[in-house]
């Protein structure tokens, strides 16, 4: 959530915020106006606890009765202003950055630059769908009689294959070697501290989500919901990730701390009908490797573009060609002060297709969390945070199966997975 002095102090700002992502700006004034009334009866209260202390020196216990009666009323006022007041606070957006362009929609998103080539094939390439089923590696229709309609069975090879990218994420994440070759690549003088590797829970309480800005009115139909636990299934590790510094304080020289963790994740894909519901792009059940640093607001610029360079060289080794899109005030998540998403070529759509989100929160997530920064003199600051994905399973691998697929039906393995999935092609089984 915001500051709420800076809505009070610097209303004007959150009023662009809103107009720049297309929603409506007079919930900042009926904010104020909530806000104004919620400061005056707490005004009220404490006037009225100063009356009651002298009259219970004076000993006039009838009044003080009268007194009391009325500060239990305005505390439960206080209580409904502070209700409704909540309510539109945690409504409000994240201030996008400076440099994050103004527009309405993903037309208005801008390309930060290209890696690779598109491939150009002699021959009419298939899909993943099409490949998958003819190798015996996906198989759609049975996990549809079984689950349901967007559930897939990944077998043999393409279930190694899943294993292989979790495996070698995670080697790369976690070794402070390879991070700094990272960093030497990409011409940066960033941080080498290693990710620390994270199996989340799967399962999340509906407070600590929202507390995470990642359930709302408005998103609830995203979510599975389990009634008789009171819990949600995540949409993605970070939503377990996020939180595991709440209520905590991270000294500053332990600054940036660092998690890769790997999970399902679940989503009800609600309203998307008829949208890519085809094959693995879309679905409700997927796999995750993802990304949550907690850094220091001076340095979540550097955090945010180290964690897009560790993303680019991931992509670069399976040399899937990509592009780095800036995403638009319109486009980008509402807790995000900045998206920077990378969009993978799929030949099988014969276009660029979103695999990679980078999300830099600024202290929007940790301000409801209680996540706090020390630093050396003792003071304390809401943590940067910043999430992001190393690899979304299903989408990375319709990006290897199309790109790297034969004019035989095969599907050969980048040389940075074979020794991981035992073999250098995926081919036919008979």
């Amino acid at each position: 959530m915001l500051d709420i002095n800076l809505i009070r102090e610097n209303p004007e700002i959150v009023r662009k915020s809103l107009r720049d992502r297309n929603m409506n700006e007079s919930s900042v004034d009926d904010f104020l106006a909530i806000d104004s009334e919620w400061r005056g009866v707490e005004g009220e209260i404490g006037q009225i606890r100063a009356k009651l202390n002298e009259l219970s020196r004076e000993r006039k216990i009838e009044e003080a009765k009268v007194v009391k009666e009325k500060i239990k009323q305005l505390e439960e006022d206080i209580k409904t202003l502070e209700k409704k007041r909540d309510t539109l606070l945690y409504s409000f957006p994240n201030i996008p950055k400076e440099d994050v362009p103004v527009g309405r929609d993903e037309s208005h998103n801008k390309v930060l630059r290209t890696w690779g080539t598109p491939p150009k094939f002699d021959f009419e390439p298939k899909d993943h769908i099409a490949l998958g089923e003819s190798l015996g590696i996906l198989d759609m229709t049975k996990a549809s009689e079984v689950s349901g309609a967007r559930f897939a069975y990944l077998k043999g090879e393409l279930a190694l294959l899943e294993i292989a990218l979790v495996s070698y994420a995670f080697n790369i994440l976690t070794s402070k070697k390879e991070l700094q070759k990272i960093a030497k690549k990409f011409g940066k003088n960033f941080s080498g501290e290693p990710f620390t590797p994270i199996i989340p829970p799967a399962m999340i309480r509906p407070e600590v989500f929202t507390k995470m800005a990642r359930l709302s009115e408005e998103d609830k139909d995203e979510r599975y919901y389990l009634p008789s636990d009171d819990l949600y299934l995540i949409g993605s590790a970070e939503h377990t990730l996020g939180p595991l510094h709440m209520n905590e304080s991270i000294n500053e020289k332990d600054a940036p701390v660092r998690y890769v963790g790997f999970s399902p994740s679940f989503r009800r894909e609600a309203g998307s009908y008829g949208k890519d519901t085809r094959g693995i792009l879309r679905v409700h059940q997927f796999d995750k490797v993802e990304i949550e640093t907690f850094t220091t607001i001076e340095k979540q610029d550097e955090e945010h573009e180290f964690v897009v360079a560790i993303q680019e060289y991931l992509m670069q080794s399976l040399k899937i060609p990509y592009r780095v899109m800036l995403l638009s005030t319109g486009d980008m998540g509402k807790p995000d002060a900045r998206q920077i998403d990378i969009e993978s070529w799929m030949p099988g759509q014969d276009k660029y297709r979103e695999t990679h989100s980078a999300d830099m929160m600024g202290d929007y997530q940790s301000r409801r969390l209680k996540t706090k920064i020390k630093n050396k003199d003792g003071g304390n600051e809401y943590a940067a945070m910043i999430d992001a994905t190393v690899f979304a399973i299903g989408r990375t691998l319709i990006a290897i199966m199309e790109n790297y697929q034969t004019e035989k039906g095969t599907i050969k393995i980048p040389k940075v997975l074979q020794k991981h999935v035992g073999v250098k092609e995926v081919k036919p089984k008979n």
